[in-house]
């Protein structure tokens, strides 16, 4: 089972020296653009998955991978040296936590913050709103909301903020109640 702590905080350090030289070379929206595509295409590909995260491929074969993807998808030059770096030392499997560290980086930037919703169904547009307005008034600033699908929750809701998370799930409920139930 991979260390998912030791992913985030290797993923907020490279984030953050990303964030910081993209903001240098005042070229940070156009990294974002480039790590937002990135992460679609992580959540897309089995195989860029596979490459990032298996240890039969060496340093060089996912240099040369996550370069090949920047070269294809005409990445900032910023973007593609990045990716190159990260391959090169070791932190390839490391590339999900920092998309997600340098997203927060940028939302906290404008003034905002990004929340990951996860419903067992895709919210319609009047849930996103509520929602939306919701963790906006919880939290005091603009949410930028990305959402997922996840059927195992069952019902409910859950919204990681940060390293907050808020599990209104049915799964974990009926998983709360399961547990009392062994104690007695």
């Amino acid at each position: 089972m991979a260390d998912d702590s030791k992913d985030s905080n290797v993923g907020g350090r490279y984030a953050q020296a990303l964030f910081d030289l993209a903001k240098d070379e005042k070229n940070l929206a156009a990294v974002e653009a480039d790590l937002k595509s990135l992460k679609a295409a992580l959540a897309e590909s089995r195989d860029l998955r596979l490459l990032l995260a298996s240890p039969s491929f060496g340093l060089e074969d996912k240099g040369r991978g996550l370069v090949a993807i920047a070269d294809k998808a005409k990445f900032n030059p910023t973007t593609r040296k990045f990716l190159g770096l990260l391959a090169a030392n070791g932190r390839a499997r490391a590339l999900a936590a920092v998309i997600t560290a340098f997203e927060a980086l940028t939302a906290e930037q404008r003034g905002s913050v990004s929340a990951q919703v996860t419903t067992a169904l895709p919210l319609s547009a009047a849930q996103s709103k509520g929602v939306a307005a919701a963790l906006r008034q919880a939290l005091g600033k603009d949410p930028e909301i990305e959402t997922r699908v996840d059927p195992s929750i069952l019902g409910g809701i859950k919204v990681r903020v940060g390293s907050r998370l808020f599990d209104a799930s049915l799964r974990s409920k009926l998983d709360s109640l399961k547990f009392a139930l062994k104690r007695a």
